[in-house]
């Protein structure tokens, strides 16, 4: 398999590249593009209400570069404000806008979030959507996770599976009687009511559309994370090659196998390899080894490649090392195991 980035169809391109500062975000404009719509078109979340400069939530202020405003085509210099929806490009631009965040940078807040609907959707996973009260105080990244934190009880951490622009709050939280905290959460969702939450945490997400190939690989209920960052990349324009590897130990633990085969046949970018043990024996080392070697054999060219890994941290070195062994550049690897479980 052969991953060489092809050509965006819709995006915005051009001869002009905008840094957003203090983010350090950076997107590509032509020159008959406005700035927020090439941002958007990034996939990079600006604040934005009207589109028509009125209510000016994507005010920035110039630090370098020129550009005019599109309204009375007068021309921006240096040191003044710049509202994006009605200014364009006329060299590379850097733009000063506290209310982007990188990826991490975003600070984790407590919200209180009603139930709206618990269900089991597999033998031992179920699927939880959560209303906040706050939601338009919430800002995050596809890929970021949160915290469920229950009085009298340490934090229960999940991926949030669901897109930055959806109004509800998607995870998928593993669950038996044999694993006390999940359950705990399990049963306090299923009483209903409001549940305190923190977020957002997490590193490995995505704050833009990467500008090459994305491989994703799962184990188990990391698919939560990776439906977040499809959900995402599918409301933008992004169109490089996107392969998930979603590996689990039996053929029942693929609890939305029918979204991800979705996935396959609707989205043109996108290709699903499920890679499953179904083996009574194979204990979850072995299990993981196979995934790591369908990925490791799958032919990619490891140098025009971004991954983003999410499973145990067994998995995620054992993954991690065999890549960069064989040519991934170690800054083109993500997973918030890299954060949460140091290796060193």
């Amino acid at each position: 398999m052969n991953l060489h980035p092809r050509a965006p169809t819709d995006m915005a391109t051009g001869p002009y590249r905008i840094v957003l500062r203090p983010s350090g975000l950076s997107f590509p404009a032509g020159p008959a593009d406005d700035v927020l719509g090439a941002a958007g078109l990034a996939g990079i979340a600006v604040p934005a209400a009207c589109r028509n400069g009125v209510c000016e939530l994507c005010e920035a202020r110039l630090l370098k570069g020129r550009a005019v405003n599109t309204r009375n085509q007068q021309t921006i210099v240096v040191g003044e404000p710049l509202v994006m929806c009605r200014s364009r490009a006329e060299t590379d631009l850097e733009l000063e806008i506290q209310a982007v965040m990188a990826a991490g940078q975003n600070p984790p807040k407590k919200f209180q979030a009603k139930v709206a609907d618990v269900r089991s959707i597999s033998h031992d996973v179920y699927r939880v959507e959560l209303q906040l009260n706050r939601r338009r105080e919430l800002s995050f990244h596809a890929g970021q996770y949160l915290s469920v934190n229950l009085p009298e009880a340490d934090p229960c951490y999940f991926s949030i599976a669901s897109s930055p622009s959806d109004q509800a709050i998607e995870l998928h939280i593993q669950a038996t009687e044999e694993w006390v905290s999940a359950q705990r959460v399990i049963d306090a969702l299923m009483a209903g009511g409001e549940i305190t939450l923190e977020m957002p945490h997490g590193k490995a997400c995505l704050a833009s559309i990467p500008e090459k190939p994305l491989l994703m690989v799962a184990a188990g209920t990391g698919f939560a994370q990776m439906k977040s960052m499809v959900d995402y990349l599918r409301g933008t324009r992004f169109d490089h090659p996107v392969t998930l590897y979603w590996g689990v130990r039996q053929p029942e633990d693929m609890y939305l196998r029918d979204l991800a085969e979705t996935w396959d046949r609707e989205w043109e970018p996108f290709t699903f390899v499920p890679v499953v043990g179904d083996d009574d024996d194979n204990d979850w080392s072995g299990h993981h080894d196979q995934l790591v070697n369908a990925v490791l054999n799958s032919g990619f060219d490891w140098n025009t490649v971004r991954v983003m890994a999410s499973g145990s941290p067994v998995m995620v070195y054992t993954l991690m090392d065999a890549l960069v062994g064989a040519g991934l550049p170690e800054s083109e690897f993500f997973s918030d195991v890299l954060e949460y479980a140091p290796r060193y």
